[in-house]
């Protein structure tokens, strides 16, 4: 069986991104070589803060309840990461951001932009509608299913 050189330093770069950008994984695919770097989670350790008291409702005020209560957004509503990667809120630095809040978009419009293994992709909106929440940050690691923005 032949032994392979292993470029360590490739190893090492891809392991730095993967801390630097929070990632759980990354992947390689070059001249020949692939690599896929992968970091094991971390095991988690309950942590505790203080304990909130329920607010008093009054039982017949309805509006002190309504406001209280978080609004429940549907499934559908919410636009998901279709891949790990760096997403962008604008075609490029100092541009306009291609949404947001309050903005009424159609379906297929471009929402924002992933970067992955050096190639940009597309998030369009899956249906039409306005724009309520943008989840995001330009320029921040997402991956695979993470929420980006709720459209209603």
């Amino acid at each position: 069986m032949a032994r392979s050189n292993i470029d360590k330093a490739l190893i090492n770069t891809l392991a730095t991104l993967l801390h630097e950008n929070n990632l759980s994984e990354i992947e390689y695919d070059a001249e020949g070589i692939r690599l896929r770097v992968v970091c094991a989670p971390s095991p988690s350790v309950p942590v505790s803060g203080p304990v909130l008291a329920p607010l008093p409702v009054s039982l017949g005020n309805e509006k002190a309840l309504d406001k209280m209560s978080p609004p429940t957004v549907s499934e559908e509503n919410i636009v998901k990461s279709p891949m790990v990667g760096i997403v962008y809120i604008a075609p490029e630095p100092g541009a306009s951001p291609y949404v947001k809040v309050g903005d009424t978009v159609k379906e297929g419009q471009t929402l924002f932009l992933i970067e992955a293994m050096k190639t940009f992709n597309a998030v369009k909106a899956p249906h039409t509608g306005k724009v309520s929440k943008i989840i995001v940050q330009d320029a921040q690691a997402v991956e695979f299913g993470d929420p980006l923005l709720i459209l209603e």
